[in-house]
């Protein structure tokens, strides 16, 4: 399996030469020279696996110059019962991803699946704890050092800390917008004091965090002597990672390969649904990938009307499901390549139109720059949006009819889900984060608190170690320079 550039960087790469770096080196984000199919019957084989099993059924097939024994003990010692351990009552903890029935009327199913049952009490622990294990291994069998600069609007950065940890040869130099993030989220955060691990708030909003992540990256003389790498969704690893769920859930709501369902994602930066359309695109039988947003409907007005256009700082809104304040969405480019079926000149020259007019129209209109949004159908994408409101309504309505209580980025997906369900398709929402993470709006909508896990009773009075800093690239380079020594 060799991968290549979304912008036509003419170099060939393999697995483990892309998994420490993040962005090919002509800005583009890399992704496979072809998808490895999955036929009917090794999914109906695949039925029966552990959610370990099924992993590396799916990773050996991207991941071909990495021993397959090794894949298989790095699995194994990612998705066990002991780190996924935040269970509700009911639940069985050998399925890490369990299913919950939430409503079955007329022909038609909606359910949730589990993801946030990880350390740090959200999805993004599916991929990050495998990602953390890789980079220990490949580090190790290199004699390798890695600095991993990111950004995060709430979850990515908790769910990149707890995983490396400790993690040796690894720093974590992680991006966040100060002040806009839950009181839970940034005490996650925060409040560790590991040594190798460095919080800064950046006096901006999430896409500032984003494009200062962007910049430092794409300056390949200070990526290499800093020796950077990222854990956004722009590293293909983690989006490789979260393919695995959309086939466990598959699996888990059905009994046969002729039947298909579909996936409802909240989604910001398009990583968590790009891993549905790329196990879409493996062959697995999904009829609609229904992408949710809230407030900052970038997305939604793609899929709308085939124009895409980014929201300057200003434009982007806080809101009570605040790690989908995104506004320029990075994973969206591999769609875009997807969509264009390949013309990766087409795609370079459409993201530097967003770099320097905001966006690119694909509507097929006078003036546009192509028909491409007739072809989005093909890919099986539709949208929704939800607002605070919607969000207050559908916390309340699912705990009073079902007594589920649902976090507020989850609560967009059932809302927008909703207004997408098919008779004899089942509906699979994806979780994302566990209720007490965003406590205060519970409270708004309940009238009480979220439960809290063991362990994370009084997190938010813990000492917290940040620093607070302007959206300067240089200052963040000196920053990372200083505490590196290199």
């Amino acid at each position: 399996m060799q991968y290549l550039s979304t912008r036509g960087h003419p170099a060939r790469s393999q697995f483990s030469e892309i998994l420490l770096g993040g962005l090919a080196p002509d800005g583009g984000l890399y992704v496979p020279v072809s998808y490895p199919r999955v036929t009917e019957a090794e999914l109906d084989s695949w039925r029966e696996l552990s959610y370990a099993d099924l992993a590396f059924e799916v990773l050996r097939r991207f991941a071909t110059d990495i021993p397959e024994a090794d894949i298989k003990a790095l699995v194994a010692r990612t998705y066990t019962p002991e780190v996924y351990c935040n269970h509700r009552a009911g639940e069985d903890p050998a399925q890490i991803t369990p299913l919950r029935l939430l409503e079955h009327a007329e022909g038609t199913e909606l359910q949730i699946q589990a993801l946030s049952n990880g350390p740090t009490l959200a999805f993004k622990d599916m991929a990050m704890q495998l990602l953390g294990n890789l980079f220990e291994y490949t580090l190790y069998r290199e004699g390798a050092e890695l600095n991993i600069l990111g950004a995060t609007s709430g979850d990515t950065g908790s769910a990149a800390e707890y995983a490396m940890r400790g993690k040796r040869g690894v720093r974590v130099f992680m991006l966040s917008p100060y002040q806009k993030m839950s009181a839970f989220q940034t005490a996650q955060m925060f409040s560790l004091q590991d040594p190798n691990v460095f919080n800064i708030a950046i006096k901006g909003v999430f896409d500032d965090c984003q494009d200062m992540v962007k910049a430092v990256s794409n300056d390949l003389d200070f990526k290499a002597r800093q020796k950077i790498g990222t854990v956004n969704s722009i590293n293909w690893a983690r989006v490789v990672a979260q393919v695995v769920y959309y086939f466990k859930g598959y699996l888990a709501a059905t009994t046969s390969c002729s039947q298909k369902v579909s996936f409802t994602v909240p989604s910001g930066n398009f990583g968590n649904i790009c891993a549905g359309h790329i196990a879409r695109m493996m062959g697995l039988p999904i009829s609609k990938l229904v992408v949710a947003t809230n407030e900052n409907d970038v997305l939604h007005e793609f899929f709308q009307t085939g124009v895409y256009r980014v929201r300057q700082s200003a434009e982007t809104f806080h809101t009570s499901s605040p790690s989908m304040d995104i506004s320029k969405a990075s994973n969206f480019e591999r769609f875009v390549c997807d969509l264009l079926n390949g013309d990766t000149g087409r795609v370079r020259d459409l993201f530097r139109k967003v770099d320097t007019q905001g966006g690119f129209d694909l509507s097929g209109k006078p003036g546009s720059d192509g028909d491409e949004f007739t072809r989005v159908a093909n890919f099986g994408f539709v949208s929704g949006k939800s607002t605070h409101d919607d969000r207050l309504r559908t916390i309340r309505d699912v705990y009073a009819r079902h007594g589920l209580m649902i976090d507020t980025h989850t609560a967009d997906g059932v809302k927008v889900a909703r207004e997408h369900l098919e008779t004899g398709i089942p509906m699979i929402v994806l979780e994302t984060a566990l209720p007490t993470k965003f406590n205060e709006t519970i409270r708004e909508a309940l009238g009480k608190d979220a439960e809290r896990p063991r362990g994370f009773e009084n997190i938010e009075s813990l000492p917290q170690r940040f620093e607070v800093m302007a959206p300067d690239v240089a200052a963040i380079k000196r920053y990372i320079a200083e505490r590196t020594g290199l």
